[in-house]
């Protein structure tokens, strides 16, 4: 198994997806268990919630300070 790819896919999935979002925050690892399957190593779905919540904060992040130089 190829974690690099899983871990593309399941972000890619979740962050593109407003509703997964939304349900990862309640739910990551059912989530991530939704995409990579129920028999996925726990390593996997650990590093997948990391890699999601990591590209999340820095959306959130990066749309805060857009938003600080938006023209009102």
């Amino acid at each position: 198994m190829d974690f690099k790819a899983e871990i593309e896919k399941a972000v890619a999935a979740i962050t593109g997806d407003k509703a997964k979002v939304k349900a990862f925050k309640k739910d990551p690892v059912s989530v991530v268990k939704s995409i990579v399957g129920n028999d996925a190593a726990r390593e996997l779905i650990d590093k997948i919630i990391e890699a999601v919540k990591t590209k999340l904060g820095a959306g959130g992040f990066l749309n805060k300070i857009k938003g600080l130089f938006k023209k009102k």
